[in-house]
Parts: structure tokens; sequence; C-alpha cells
């Protein structure tokens, strides 16, 4: 009987594809996972699974390779100053450089973004193997601050400042002239593009942009492309509140 991959899965709350969750678990990468899956090596809870888009709890379920139990990946996270001309995804179609080609593949394997910054927005980026923590920094109701400097075309004025307030947590104006100001934004939720769309809707384009901190996180003395890895300790320190795997 052939198997489709390409249907779209039915998925309960939590879950997440089978090829994804072992990629989450940082146990390889989707495409060898379905590999693994496709080839009757992976089973789920004692079961075997030959379906890549079967949906599982990725914190919950066990997993077998081949009969062995596949324990979670070490933990790991990195703080990553993201340059600008590169993107978030793991591939792209353009063959543009990706955040993951900037470490060792070796440290790369099993990471995703915390959220995104676009490919032309530079700035503090958390790469992780924990999807606990990356999806509480990203849910709206915990508000984690992200703060943002901005360039724009053109003058900001004390009425466009008090619109741009109204779409953002916090907004200060630090430089204005005629020909361009600078601003630092709060926000307590990441939109895509969010930033952009909002200085374009008061008449200004935005010619930089760059996230210096997340949370208690800061960018600090890296430089684009630079990367340093966060502990256990640093991270309970600045997100309190936030969830880590148990084996951390």
């Amino acid at each position: 009987m052939c198997v489709s991959v390409t249907r779209k899965p039915n998925l309960k709350p939590g879950q997440v594809p089978l090829e994804r969750a072992l990629s989450k678990r940082g146990l390889a990468s989707r495409t060898q996972a379905r590999e693994w899956i496709l080839g009757g090596r992976v089973k789920v809870n004692g079961v075997l699974r030959k379906e890549p888009l079967f949906g599982v709890n990725p914190e919950r379920a066990h997993f077998e390779i081949d009969g062995q139990a596949a324990a979670a990946a070490e933990f790991r996270s990195y703080l990553l100053y993201k340059p600008r001309g590169v993107i978030t995804t793991r591939a792209d179609e353009k063959n543009r450089p990706t955040v993951f080609s900037l470490l060792p593949a070796e440290a790369a394997q099993g990471l995703h973004a915390v959220g995104r910054l676009d490919w032309a927005t530079s700035g503090l980026l958390i790469l992780t193997n924990d999807t606990r923590l990356s999806s509480w920094l990203t849910e709206p109701e915990n508000g984690v601050a992200r703060v943002y400097l901005v360039s724009v075309r053109g003058e900001v004025d004390a009425e466009t400042l008090l619109k741009i307030e109204s779409g953002v947590s916090e907004a200060t104006l630090l430089k204005a002239s005629g020909r361009e100001s600078h601003l630092k934004l709060l926000l307590r939720q990441g939109k895509n593009r969010e930033i952009r769309r909002l200085m374009l809707a008061v008449g200004h384009e935005v010619t930089r942009l760059k996230r210096v901190s997340y949370g208690g996180l800061e960018l600090g003395a890296l430089s684009p492309g630079e990367y340093r890895e966060l502990d256990a300790a640093e991270l309970r320190r600045v997100f309190p509140e936030a969830p880590l795997r148990d084996n951390v």
C-alpha cells in the first residue's frame, strides 16, 4: 500500500507531524526522519508508525528508532546576532543564506528559531531545541518584551509619534530630521512585518530595523553573525516563569 506523505495531517492540540516531532527533539532532520518513518524504523509509544504526518506530542511521546529508545537531544539554546540578508528558515528556494548556516552543522542540528526576523531585519534571535520554551516565549498572553531600533525616512513629528504609540507598547523618538528619524519601539507580541506595516501606515518607510533585546536578553558585544550559547541558569534568570525541559 502506498503511503501519502503530502495529505494534510489531522492534528489535535499540542500535536505536530511525527517527522517534525523527531526533528524538534533533535533526533534527525525532517528529511532523515521521513526516511526512517517510511522505512519502518520508528515506533511511537510502542507502536510502529509508517506515516510521516501521524500526529504526536513531541514532549510526551516515547520514540524508538530501530528498537532502541530515542531520548530527547541534550538541551541547547543560542543567542544569535542575525545579520541583514539572512533568512530564518531551514532552507530557501532562492538559495539565500539561513541563520542555521551561521552555526556549525552539529550545533545547528535540531534547532528552530523563536519567532522570525525577516530578510532585511537584523538583531537578536533565539535558537533552541526546546519547543516548550519557544512556545512560551512567543505566546501573546505572556507578553515578553521585544525592543527594536528603527530608522525611517522623513521626520516623525509629535502627532505621528502618538499614532505610532497606539500600535505598540512603547515608542520613544530618539532623533528626528527632515531626512531621517530614529525610534526605539517596544512590542509584547510579534506579528509578521508588524513594525514595517505600522510605519508605512503613518507615512514613513523603514530603512533599517534591528532587534536589540528579547525579554531579559540583549545583544551585548556580539557582532553580526556571531552567537553565544545560553545555558539553563541564564534562561531561568531572565525568564523565571518559562518552562524548561525536565532534563535541563
